[in-house]
């Protein structure tokens, strides 16, 4: 019996390793290892200015607001958005956009006009988004409804 249970335990003591190997296999592009974004909004984060959570809101077809937060990643130096554009959109920047030094600039009051035949809810418009310093920063952003979550958002 003895003999017995000193081969059951180095058994167990040996295979123990090996299965806990793959248990923990997990690898390390795990989906917890990768940016996730909950919000309907897109973002870059690649640049001097982080670009966060970029979307228009429409109240009627053809004209919206453009709403986004700018991170600027510079501890020592204030930016600013110099302007937005994209094809077949006109945007107007309607109040200060200066991004201070290692701060938020947050676009979210209807300061920020666009008016443009692609301005549909369900649709994406390509902006771009200029910077006085940074790197300008294209992405395609969502149009969403002035309903739900975005019906506080002032629409022109």
């Amino acid at each position: 019996m003895n003999v017995r249970r000193s081969t059951t335990t180095a058994a167990v003591a040996l295979a123990f390793p090996v299965l806990s190997l793959g248990l923990t296999a997990c690898g390390f592009d795990a989906p917890t290892d990768q940016v996730y974004n909950p919000a309907v909004g897109v973002n870059e984060q690649r640049g001097a200015v982080d670009v966060l959570n970029a979307l228009v809101v429409s109240g009627s077809d053809g004209s919206g607001t453009v709403v986004a937060t700018f991170a600027n990643n510079d501890p020592e130096e204030s930016d600013a958005l110099t302007g937005i554009s994209g094809p077949g959109v006109q945007v107007e920047v309607a109040a200060d956009a200066t991004i201070p030094q290692g701060g938020l600039l947050n676009l979210s009051d209807g300061s920020v006009t666009i008016t443009g035949e692609e301005v549909v809810p369900g649709s994406f418009v390509r902006l771009t988004f200029s910077f006085g310093r940074g790197e300008a920063v294209t992405l395609q952003a969502p149009v969403m409804a002035n309903d739900g979550d975005y019906a506080d958002v002032p629409v022109a």
